[in-house]
Parts: structure tokens; C-alpha cells; sequence
């Protein structure tokens, strides 16, 4: 270790020599404990800075994968959030991430495993946006913020060292996604013109939560070409219904709007349930089109969508119905509308998320 002796011959703090510091990354690296990037090297010491943000005993368990007989403590997800490169007041915001997760219910079901290589994501809302400085406007899904991205990194490590998805081993993912590093935004609710999120369901205006979505995908929607609800609306559906969107018999989504169409939406009069309602009447397929995808029908055992001519082929709900359009959507709830990103263009973007949810979306609140 040297100190730095400036022209003043004051000195200044002492500085750790780099190759240290490189030496402690690379150690870190050989033994698997990262994503593929350099993590920060964590001492007991910085890790106390971390505990002083929250209430909650370094022992006690946050979430369990039982399949796998592991569990992550507070301190075990402290650990990862200062690998990933957290400052310690980010931290209330990973606990409830991780009880958001929990509630959600998708991080003890081995579908973080899944050869479809979904992940999670977190939507954050509230005072805490400001306050830690995340990001809700523009390059939302990008990079640039410390806060989006270590606070997403954080629950990949976690994932990887704690509960050993590490690709090619435990996590069976075909291509994976790129949230596969980090997925943590924020609603742009300034901008807004309709209420945030949690206040849909329940939770006061203005509070700070994280909201845990499992994601497979962002697929952008460029519409700068109209002013009619209508039409945008339809272009939505459209997106979410695609053919190749569709595992099972049903699917869910969260539709992140740019303020414009957000705005567009409510100068016509248009509320989010209207929204989420018009998406869910023609977010559809007709008959033909999904047996031209090989996917008019369900299998028997997980009800998941095949070719009607597959041998562990049954109906669907819809033929059973004797309807020849076919709803993408479990019902109005399986989407979630937010307003995301910056007001400058007509783009917004369906999330594709993982299941059917037809309940309240994952909600926990920052402490």
C-alpha cells in the first residue's frame, strides 16, 4: 500500500496498489463467482455498510430454492449486492426485490433453469427512484445508471452464487436474454398521466416498492405514424399476440409506453383499464393462423401449445368453446401497463413475462 504525497506534502488518503485489486478480480473469477464481467472485492467492513441499511438479520433467510436444498440470506445477498457493484444505499431496494421475487413465486419453481432462458426483471417505483438516482427515462432498458444496472447485477450474481445457475451446468437456458445480467428499471411516473403502478394495487400513493416480473423478452413498438388510440392499441395486441410468443395456451404481458402514446392514450380518454381491456379483446389468432405455426392445440400433460396432429395433443379451451379466435391472454389482469422511457419519440415496448398471471402483479414494498 502507498500514500500519495501531493505537492502540498499534505497526504492524501492511502491507496491500495492495483495489481492487488486485479489479483483479489482474478481470484474472484477462477472460482466462478461472477457473470463474465469484474465484480467488486467485498470485505467484512464494507458488508456492514450494507447491514446498516436494513432492519433485517444477516441470517435471515430471504428466499429459498428448495429443488435445490439452497437459500439466500441477508447477508448472502448483501455479499453479491457489493460484488455487483451496489452501493449500500441500493440495498433496501435488492431486499425487496428479493421478497417481490419470493412473492412472485417463480425463483422456487426452477424456472430461472429453464432451457427458455427467461429472467428477472424489476420495476421500481416511488421516492426511492430519486433518492438512489435510477433511471426511467431515456435508455431506460440501457445502460449508463449505476443504480438500474448493479441492482439487476445483483440478483444474477446471486443467482450464480448462491444458487449455482451458472450456463452450461444448473441453468439450462437455449440462448438466454440479455437480462440475463441485469434487468431493473424505473416508472418514468412524472410523465405519467394515469397513477403509478402499486397504486393499482393497493399501496399508497408515492410508495417506494419493487414490483418482480420473470421475463422472456423486449420487443420494441415503433409507432410514430398515428394519433388513434385505436390503432396503437392494435398495434400493441399484435405485437403481444404473435405466434412465436406463445408457450402456453395462454400468455401475460407488461406493456412499457413511452409518454407520448402514454399521453396519446389519455387525451383520447382512454384509462389503463381500457387499455389493458382493448388488448386483451384482440390480442387474439384466428384458427388457421396458429395451425399454420404448429401450435392449434395443447399438450395434454403441461399445457403447453403444439401441433393439433402431435399424438399427446388435446384441445384447447377455446375449441372446447368452439371459437375460432383465439385469445393470447389469460383475461384483462395477465397485462400490466407502465410508462417507461423518454419523451422524445413514439416508441414503447411489450415485456414479454413468463405464465399466465391472471392475479395482482409481485409487489413488495421498500423498508
Amino acid at each position: 500500500m502507498t500514500t500519495q504525497q501531493p505537492s502540498s506534502g499534505v497526504a492524501q488518503l492511502p491507496l491500495v496498489e492495483i495489481d492487488d485489486i486485479r489479483r483479489v478480480m482474478e481470484h474472484y473469477a477462477e472460482h466462478g463467482w461472477t457473470d463474465g464481467l469484474p465484480v467488486m472485492p467485498v470485505t467484512e467492513s464494507y458488508l456492514s455498510e450494507f447491514f446498516d441499511q436494513t432492519t433485517r438479520d444477516p441470517d435471515e433467510v430471504l428466499v429459498s430454492m428448495t429443488h435445490l436444498d439452497r437459500e439466500c440470506t441477508v447477508r448472502l445477498a448483501a455479499i453479491n449486492a457489493a460484488m455487483a457493484g451496489c452501493l449500500p444505499e441500493y440495498f433496501p431496494v435488492v431486499v425487496a426485490a428479493w421478497a417481490a421475487l419470493d412473492l412472485e413465486g417463480y425463483v422456487a419453481k426452477g424456472i430461472w433453469q429453464s432451457t427458455t432462458g427467461t429472467a428477472p426483471m424489476l420495476l421500481v417505483n416511488g421516492a426511492v427512484r430519486e433518492k438512489i438516482g435510477l433511471n426511467a427515462k431515456g435508455n431506460v432498458f440501457g445502460s449508463g445508471f449505476r443504480a438500474n444496472a448493479t441492482i439487476g447485477r445483483a440478483i444474477r450474481l446471486t443467482a450464480i452464487n448462491v444458487f449455482g445457475l451458472r450456463p452450461h451446468e444448473l441453468d439450462q437456458a437455449t440462448q438466454g436474454n440479455p437480462a440475463k445480467y441485469t434487468a431493473c428499471i424505473a416508472e418514468n411516473e412524472e410523465e405519467s398521466p394515469w397513477p403509478a403502478l402499486p397504486s393499482e394495487y393497493g399501496f399508497d400513493d408515492g410508495a417506494s416498492t419493487v414490483t418482480a416480473l420473470t421475463m422472456r423478452s423486449v420487443v420494441h413498438i415503433e409507432a410514430r405514424h398515428t394519433t388513434v388510440p385505436e390503432q396503437l392499441a392494435t398495434d400493441i395486441a399484435g405485437t403481444i399476440a404473435r405466434t412465436g410468443a406463445l408457450i402456453h395456451e395462454t400468455i401475460s404481458a407488461c406493456i412499457a409506453l413511452g409518454p407520448e402514446h402514454a399521453h396519446l392514450f389519455a387525451g383520447a380518454g382512454w384509462t389503463k383499464a381500457d387499455l389493458r381491456r382493448f388488448v386483451y379483446e384482440h390480442a387474439t389468432n384466428s384458427r388457421e393462423a396458429l395451425a399454420s405455426a404448429g401450435k392449434d392445440a395443447l399438450s395434454a400433460k403441461t399445457r403447453w401449445r403444439l401441433a393439433g396432429e402431435h399424438p399427446d395433443s388435446t384441445p384447447d379451451t377455446a375449441a372446447e368453446r368452439g371459437l375460432s379466435e383465439i385469445n393470447a391472454l389469460t383475461s384483462e389482469a395477465a397485462v400490466l401497463v407502465i410508462v417507461a422511457g423518454a419523451r422524445n419519440a413514439g416508441v414503447s415496448a411489450v415485456i414479454e413475462t413468463f405464465g399466465p398471471r391472471g392475479g395482482p402483479p409481485a409487489i413488495a414494498r421498500v423498508e
